[in-house]
């Protein structure tokens, strides 16, 4: 006890860099121009959403009925807010780390349960999807980051697929898009006039950008287009009596029912191409405009068999590839590890602090460009802002002398 006390204690005290400890909200002077936070104070609330009578996964057996049953989704919902008089911005998360026995408080500029902005919007809203397992915190840097430029940012605890909520992974193949489309729904009755939310009239889901990461980023592929493979029906481990047909590209239900008001995804370390959910004839479905984030070395999802086999087959969708040389699973989308978990490897358990970082890359220089790059897509295609359009071209505007080492971007257009 009185080493692990000692380690807290160096933590802390160790320089101006761990002085940010725990923040989610640091931006550096190397970070690209779009990275620093934008006009609006931010504000944030926890809500929960029940899906009514969806498949029951875990409950349903092979070759048996399927079980239906209510599932509950817990939404961490941040938004452009006005503040009282005097009210400071700046507020804490108290949440869980990789390893749920180890708690911790993050730091950052949202203020919890603020009065929403009665003016300049409706704002468009945008999705996050964490990965296997995660929380709704793992990428609340950029929730935050987004809210401060006039977008409401719901981001999702998955059922089955968080820290404390570790279930068998046949439950999240088959429900994370349709977690994330529900929300969709959820966001949209709860921002029409009348709807009784604070959401009402500030949030328009007609404009829905979508951010996934490693099994999010599996479930944005699906949701934007990319239909199942047949193959992928009867792969060990997935759900039963073939139920991710459901979404397959064989299913001509499925690009039927295509959400309309999705016009933009940023996909991060997509896992499931190097395992066979996907193949090129499937990834055609894929016409959104997209943002593909990797690093080059990732032994999780794949790169080169991975999310750069998705970026090429595509082919029907505007899409660009940022690449992060070197970087493993953890490109970009990971807040920077907590502190708590630092002590954890000091004493022998590295697994929650590699969950968030990289072996060569900081984690803060990675968010930075990630929320840079989120800006200028979401900017443009939600908000309209065609001058956004120059911070996605080849030149790589917006960023200073020498800040792009490292990174590679590409872009393909859709094939006539």
């Amino acid at each position: 006890m009185m080493r692990a006390a000692v380690l807290v204690v160096a933590v802390l005290v160790a320089g101006p860099a761990v002085a940010q400890t725990n923040r989610v909200d640091t931006v550096t002077p190397s970070a690209p121009e779009l990275a620093p936070y934008g006009s609006y104070a931010i504000g944030v609330r926890t809500i929960q959403a029940i899906d009514r009578n969806r498949p029951d996964i875990l409950a349903t057996k092979e070759g048996g009925p399927t079980v239906r049953s209510d599932r509950t989704l817990t939404l961490e919902v941040w938004y452009p807010a006005a503040l009282a008089a005097g009210q400071q911005s700046g507020g804490d998360y108290r949440t869980i780390t990789r390893d749920p026995t180890i708690q911790t408080t993050l730091h950052g500029k949202a203020v919890r349960d603020a009065a929403p902005m009665s003016t300049g919007g409706p704002f468009p809203l945008v999705i996050v999807s964490h990965g296997y397992p995660g929380n709704r915190f793992l990428m609340s840097h950029l929730a935050e980051n987004l809210a401060s430029k006039g977008f409401v940012v719901a981001s999702i605890d998955h059922k089955d697929s968080t820290y404390d909520d570790q279930k068998a992974f046949g439950s999240t193949l088959y429900n994370r898009p349709f977690d994330q489309l529900f929300v969709l729904q959820e966001m949209d009755h709860l921002g029409r006039r009348g709807s009784g939310s604070f959401l009402a009239g500030v949030v328009d889901a007609s404009r829905t950008g979508i951010v996934g990461y490693s099994m999010g980023g599996y479930g944005v592929v699906n949701v934007i287009g990319g239909g199942y493979s047949k193959a992928s029906e009867t792969l060990t481990g997935g759900p039963p009596n073939r139920l991710l047909a459901e979404r397959g590209a064989a299913n001509p239900e499925y690009q039927r029912a295509r959400d309309a008001r999705i016009k933009a995804a940023i996909a991060i370390a997509p896992w499931g191409m190097q395992t066979g959910f996907w193949d090129a004839e499937g990834l055609k479905g894929i016409k959104t405009p997209v943002l593909f984030v990797a690093g080059s070395v990732d032994d999780v999802a794949g790169y080169e068999k991975g999310t750069k086999a998705i970026y090429a087959a595509a082919v029907n969708a505007d899409r660009y590839l940022l690449t992060f040389i070197n970087a493993n699973h953890n490109a970009g989308a990971p807040i920077p590890a907590p502190a708590e978990t630092y002590v954890a490897a000091a004493e022998g358990r590295p697994a929650p602090f590699s969950h968030y970082a990289d072996g060569v890359w900081d984690t803060v220089r990675m968010n930075n460009i990630l929320d840079h790059f989120a800006t200028a897509f979401f900017a443009l295609h939600l908000k309209g802002e065609v001058d956004k359009q120059a911070y996605l071209d080849p030149g790589w505007k917006g960023f200073k002398r020498g800040t792009t080492a490292g990174l590679t971007l590409d872009h393909a257009q859709p094939s006539k």
